[in-house]
């Protein structure tokens, strides 16, 4: 055994008891569909009626409630993340989340057309740099600071290395490609945006993150607010959906999975689990009463309307989903269901063979 391998499993025997992982702090990154308030601080505030099921008000989240993120913290027993830009009356205590909504895996500051077409200037790669000079400045702060009440607020510089790390992004970079260039250029695009994001996981990892939690991409030919522009121009499946933007999406998928699978073998004092969100979200467009929903392919915000029950409802506004919809997908996934390794969250810290 390697000494690279040892330590990795001396590591994680420190915090991995009979019950499972401990993990002190969540680290996430991604796009809207788990930006807890990242783009209200640029942009200025959600409106509403975002947050009327749970939060009662906006809460920097794009839909009526919680979002996936929101449950894993639920789950692992911390406090809800805030976003690494909010910086009113905010503890990162224990994590914080770098995801932005139209956040993309390509540089879109680079990248002027994403930028038009509504995107905003952060991409994957800034969210990694906001990480690091986050860890660099707080251990530099705790470390000067020598008073339990001026720590309170900030993790424990040993946490980096146990706390889970999440990412979800990639959906807002194949929409762009799909509705500007078509599915050829979105599908010849995949390999690049894969890698990129095995990229990012590398530079999480040289950064002391050894646990990762990765979700793949949802199924996007079946947001409502895509169907409407294209099943009237595109092959559809037996749901509704537009099947080549699916194939899309399930071809990402598969190279995501393919570069986590490699960076198990590169790097063998880490725990990656891969989790098929997409799987999970498209169980309830093609079987939506089973899991309490109308319908498939409707939302509940149109045209300024709101429904008068946003848990009947898959997703939101066209784009994103529901508190309803984002629950059964914790629920579809955090048990380790629909992951490889098939392991709950709360034991993603074990260590398990490439």
């Amino acid at each position: 055994m390697t000494v690279v391998a040892l330590t990795g499993l001396i590591l994680f025997a420190s915090f991995a008891g009979s019950n499972g992982c401990h993990f002190p702090a969540i680290y996430n990154l991604g796009d809207g569909n788990s930006d807890t308030g990242g783009v209200s601080v640029i942009y200025g505030p959600v409106p509403p009626p975002n947050g009327v099921t749970f939060f009662h008000n906006p809460a920097g989240r794009w839909g009526d409630g919680r979002l996936i993120i929101d449950f894993i913290a639920e789950k692992l027993r911390l406090p809800y993340l805030s976003a690494y830009l909010d910086s009113i009356g905010t503890s990162f205590h224990h994590g914080a989340n770098f995801a932005m909504s139209g956040a993309t895996i390509e540089l879109s500051i680079i990248n002027g057309r994403l930028i038009s077409a509504g995107f905003n200037q952060i991409s994957l790669t800034n969210e990694l740099g906001q990480f690091e000079q986050f860890k660099n400045r707080t251990i530099a702060v705790y470390n000067k600071e020598k008073t339990a009440c001026g720590r309170v607020k900030l993790p424990r510089p040993k946490d980096f290395s146990r706390a889970l790390y999440t990412m979800d992004v990639g959906q807002d970079d194949i929409y762009y490609r799909l509705t500007t260039m078509g599915v050829e250029q979105a599908l010849a695009s995949v390999p690049d945006l894969a890698q990129n994001a095995s990229v990012a996981i590398l530079r999480l990892y040289k950064a002391g993150a050894r646990t990762f939690w990765i979700h793949n991409t949802g199924p996007i030919g079946c947001l409502p607010i895509l169907v409407g522009m294209f099943n009237k121009t595109l092959q559809t499946d037996q749901v509704g959906c537009i099947k080549p933007f699916n194939e899309v999406a399930q071809e990402f998928n598969k190279q995501l999975k393919d570069k986590v699978s490699q960076l198990r073998t590169q790097l063998p004092d880490t725990a990656i689990t891969y989790v098929d969100i997409y799987s999970a979200k498209y169980s309830m467009f093609k079987n939506p009463k089973h899991f309490g929903f109308v319908d498939s392919l409707g939302q509940c915000t149109f045209n300024g309307t709101t429904c008068s029950n946003p848990s009947e409802h898959i997703t939101w506004d066209g784009i994103h989903y529901t508190e309803a919809a984002n629950r059964w997908v914790a629920n579809l996934t955090l048990d380790g269901s629909l992951c490889d390794p098939p392991l709950p969250i709360t034991k993603a810290c074990l260590k398990h063979p490439s």
